[in-house]
């Protein structure tokens, strides 16, 4: 009784911005499914489906999420902020 039925985790992997846009675009063609794509690629059907998500966003069609271009600068505000409390802990 080894393994019974347990996968190990697939270690994480990151994608490209190009090669995200490359798989949105495979989707929303509609050539093949997002199932199809997947299998093809070797990727999480999550993953794909919120990239798509992402894409929709940033085309302004998306569920009102944030852009990426929103995400990024979120992110900087928060470095920024960090920083700043930082500062003024030394002074």
């Amino acid at each position: 009784m080894e393994s019974m039925g347990k996968k190990k985790p697939r270690p994480r992997r990151t994608f490209t911005a190009e090669f995200k846009a490359e798989i949105v675009e495979l989707c929303q063609r509609g050539e093949r499914s997002v199932g199809q794509i997947v299998k093809d690629f070797d990727l999480t059907e999550t993953a794909v489906r919120e990239w798509l998500k992402q894409a929709e966003r940033d085309a302004g069609t998306g569920d009102g999420g944030p852009t990426t271009s929103e995400k990024e600068e979120l992110a900087a505000l928060r470095r920024e902020n960090r920083r700043l409390r930082e500062d003024v802990e030394i002074l």
